[in-house]
């Protein structure tokens, strides 16, 4: 009767020995793969940077955004677990509504849950294919959309940091949304 009792603790003992020799196979291969003199390296397999990395379809890159279609709510940064959406605006004297004088997204801050995406009434805000934000300080992380060129700040071009470095020049928005 002893040894009936014994069998599912053999079977558990077999498993956990089978799964860790698994990983150790999977690891193993991927080492072996390193030392392999045929394998090119990220940048020559890629061409990065003068071609895009190809991206999964559903990949949640830096954010797009689209000022012509801001209506300055709230909703986004209200939805961001890490408070890293700072929307600056003031009230339109001609007209209701308000006008957006600034759109900041910190990325040393934002972990691209995409949160803030679902909320937006009017989809102005949603995640591109951009994954390289590439800077020497920590003042590149932090990107103000109302201040990009209007082909990047309107969600017509990616965000660049060529762009964002020329951003930090411009004092003025340069936007024109709707309630300007």
């Amino acid at each position: 009767m002893r040894w009936i009792r014994r069998i599912p603790w053999l079977r558990n003992v077999f498993d956990a020995v089978s799964t860790v020799g698994q990983g150790l196979w999977v690891t193993l291969r991927y080492w072996w793969k390193t030392y392999d003199p045929e394998r090119k390296a990220f940048t020559q397999h890629f061409e990065y940077p003068e071609l895009p990395v190809p991206v999964a379809p559903r990949y949640r890159g830096f954010h797009r955004y689209d000022l012509t279609t801001c209506i300055s709510c709230d909703q986004c940064a209200k939805a961001c677990p890490v408070d890293c959406i700072y929307i600056g605006k003031e009230r339109v004297t001609d007209g209701k509504g308000f006008r957006i004088t600034g759109f900041t997204i910190d990325y040393s801050k934002c972990m691209f849950c995409a949160l803030c995406v679902e909320p937006c009434p009017v989809d102005c805000i949603f995640m591109g294919s951009t994954h390289d934000l590439s800077c020497y300080s920590r003042d590149g992380c932090i990107v103000d959309f109302s201040r990009l060129p209007l082909d990047v700040a309107w969600g017509k071009a990616t965000l660049n940091p060529t762009a964002v470095a020329e951003s930090k020049v411009i004092v003025e928005p340069v936007h024109g949304g709707p309630n300007s």
